[in-house]
């Protein structure tokens, strides 16, 4: 993926070996590392995709090629769940920790409130992300969030279009599209091109969580590698399934990628 056409930070971020599993390659970021490429983003006025991968992500890019296409594609990965840091360490690979929206999107607020950094909130139900952007701004004053709509649009049509143009109006600099896996990362994918915004990150549950619609698990089930466990229990009509069969797929994709020797590696 390296070549005279790629910028000199993104020719320097791919010579740091991705650890591929499953064929996604996932960066080997750590939460300050990720403040500093967003911050480099904005100054330098140059657009950056930013992707996360967990176990679901990894079993549904095996099955579904134009969602492992848009993750390989973007300029970041990093690493969300316990599931993919447990298994780049099984595969005899290094990912410095996990960083996940739950927690994360805290300090990154403390972090664009003291750099100025401006966010739009695009996704889930109709007034969850308001919601979820009335809550930061009560917790972080100084959070400039410019801008909010739901994610409930047809994304193919005069809809999408209407969607962008409020963006671009808004002109943020970085925006959380929260649109659910695999949605949201081939809808940045499609989009980012005409999209007036520097950072464009795929925030998932993010808003749901920010504004109280959904309860996260107690502490010591998602900091340690339950946190799977902990939405089941909360939600077991809606996630028993899927977490079943996406963990399961998954570890058939790691134990494979273990017996076939095909660890750590730089995308190619």
């Amino acid at each position: 993926m390296d070549g005279p056409e790629l910028d000199p930070w993104l020719r320097a971020q791919r010579a740091r070996a991705r650890v591929v599993i499953g064929g996604v390659g996932i960066d080997p970021i750590r939460q300050d590392e990720l403040h500093a490429v967003i911050a480099d983003a904005v100054a330098t006025q140059r657009q950056r995709i930013i992707l996360n991968a967990n176990a679901r992500a990894i079993a549904l890019a095996r099955s579904l090629s134009t969602f492992r296409a848009a993750l390989n594609a973007a300029d970041i990965v990093f690493c969300d769940g316990y599931g993919v840091l447990f298994a780049a360490r099984f595969l005899g690979a290094t990912l410095p920790e996990r960083i996940t929206y739950a927690d994360w999107v805290h300090p990154f607020a403390r972090f664009s409130q003291e750099c100025g950094l401006s966010w739009y909130f695009l996704g889930a139900a109709p007034g969850i992300a308001d919601a979820a952007a009335a809550r930061l701004r009560a917790l972080y004053p100084g959070l400039n969030i410019v801008g909010t709509h739901h994610g409930y649009f047809d994304r193919a049509g005069s809809e999408n279009e209407a969607v962008i143009a409020r963006l671009n109006a808004a002109r943020p600099d970085v925006t959380f599209v929260g649109l659910g896996m695999p949605i949201q990362e081939l809808w940045i994918q499609r989009n980012a091109a005409r999209l007036d915004t520097r950072v464009l990150l795929s925030a998932g549950a993010c808003f749901d969580y920010l504004a109280g619609r959904v309860r996260r698990g107690p502490r010591w089930m998602t900091d340690h590698g339950l946190e799977w466990l902990a939405r089941v229990l909360i939600e077991p009509r809606r996630l028993l399934w899927r977490y079943s069969v996406d963990n399961l797929a998954f570890l058939r994709i790691v134990l494979a990628q273990k017996l076939g020797g095909k660890g750590r590696s730089a995308l190619q």
